[in-house]
């Protein structure tokens, strides 16, 4: 079954009910969410999310798995500041089980930034981190997303990835999260080599692990290490080539989620609106 969906919303009175309400009017059979703002850690209570009626949507309309993105405050690679650290483990803790109170098996983490002291200190601090996370009875997979490259970024090369499986004690817990603009934007040729892509991947990490792909256009050229998103087709990847991202067999029963930008309106071209219900139809 082709998974399609985007990232949505979670706020006002229906908080994840109207998470599912705006996935299922983009047309949309999964979709990710973030528990609440990306960039801060208030959150609202579980009992308050209203999922048991959002569960009950879901069902109603086929929609069995969701992907949950944590907030980007999270940096477990950081060994500059002990208390951003401190609060990456502990924060991250919560968020997966929230992410399991909600009915979501993977949660979706940007590796963290070694912010100077070097991508091996980066490394085994996120290790450090995961090892006090991760147990063997943890609730979901820790889906470690594919970066840019951008200022002290982890995870934009495969081997990055790979070590930190290597070293963390319950790597069976992992994943991975490939993001098509951030792979191109980390040099890989996701244009005219996507097979070659996940041959490299398959023999680090193995295809297996790929928990979800976030289907993004690049604003920016192979190898800039930039990380802007772009509409599909708008950006410097192209429809086609994500199209056959979307589409690739091995991937066939990983869920795809846009991460677009907001568009102009065509009604008020001050407004911005989302694409993804467009989007989704040309990919469908």
């Amino acid at each position: 079954m082709f998974l399609i969906g985007s990232h949505v919303g979670m706020s006002g009175k229906d908080m994840f009910l109207g998470s599912v309400k705006e996935a299922l009017s983009y047309g949309a059979n999964t979709f990710m969410v973030y528990t609440g703002a990306p960039q801060n850690t208030r959150r609202k209570e579980l009992e308050d999310l209203k999922i048991p009626e959002a569960k009950a949507l879901m069902a109603e309309h086929g929609i069995d798995q969701f992907i949950v993105h944590a907030p980007y405050i999270i940096n477990l690679g950081n060994a500059v500041n002990p208390s951003t650290y401190e609060l990456a483990v502990s924060f991250l803790d919560k968020e997966i089980s929230r992410s399991a109170g909600m009915g979501s098996q993977v949660l979706v983490l940007h590796p963290g930034s070694h912010v100077g002291e070097g991508a091996k200190t980066g490394i085994k601090k996120i290790v450090e981190g995961l090892n006090q996370i991760l147990r063997a009875d943890t609730p979901v997979y820790i889906a470690l997303e594919t970066m840019a490259g951008k200022g002290s970024e982890i995870g934009s090369r495969f081997e990055e990835l790979a070590e930190i499986y290597e070293k963390t004690v319950h790597s069976e817990k992992l994943r991975v999260c490939i993001d098509t603009c951030h792979m191109h934007d980390a040099g890989y040729d996701v244009i005219h080599d996507f097979d070659g892509i996940l041959t490299s991947f398959d023999k680090l990490l193995g295809i297996s692990q790929i928990a979800a792909v976030h289907l993004n256009d690049s604003k920016n050229p192979q190898g800039a290490h930039k990380d802007r998103h772009a509409n599909l087709g708008d950006g410097y990847i192209g429809f086609e080539a994500l199209y056959n991202v979307a589409h690739h067999p091995a991937l066939e029963a990983v869920p795809k989620i846009l991460e677009t930008p907001y568009i102009p309106s065509p009604e008020n071209p001050e407004k911005k609106v989302a694409p993804y219900k467009e989007e989704i139809a040309k990919l469908s």
